[in-house]
């Protein structure tokens, strides 16, 4: 059964400058809901994405999600507990509304 989706889209950073050659993905928080595969989001040349929910389509389920770079992304720009949904410091909810130009910043 397909799941409610809702857009969530933003822009990942650092320094300021845009990151890119990689992606984003949602690990579903404990008591999400949700239990299918993790959505992700192709990180484009201006560091922006738009998330999908595989087999689904565009969007992803409401709810709260870490958020981690992929870990070949995370390993090159030597960040690499942003590769680990357990140690990555991003947590976003995402309401019924979606998630719209959120920034993500690499510190």
């Amino acid at each position: 059964e397909k799941p409610k989706l809702v857009t969530a889209t933003g822009r990942v950073t650092q320094n300021g400058a845009p990151v890119t050659a990689g992606s984003v993905w949602f690990h579903p928080a404990e008591g999400s809901g949700y239990t299918g595969e993790k959505p992700s989001g192709q990180l484009q040349l201006d560091g922006t994405f738009a998330a999908k929910t595989f087999p689904y389509g565009d969007g992803l389920p409401p709810g709260t999600y870490k958020v981690t770079l992929s870990p070949d992304l995370a390993g090159r720009i030597g960040k690499p507990n942003y590769g680990t949904a357990a140690k990555t410091p991003w947590t976003v909810t995402v309401s019924d509304t979606g998630l719209v130009d959120h920034a993500l910043t690499v510190k």
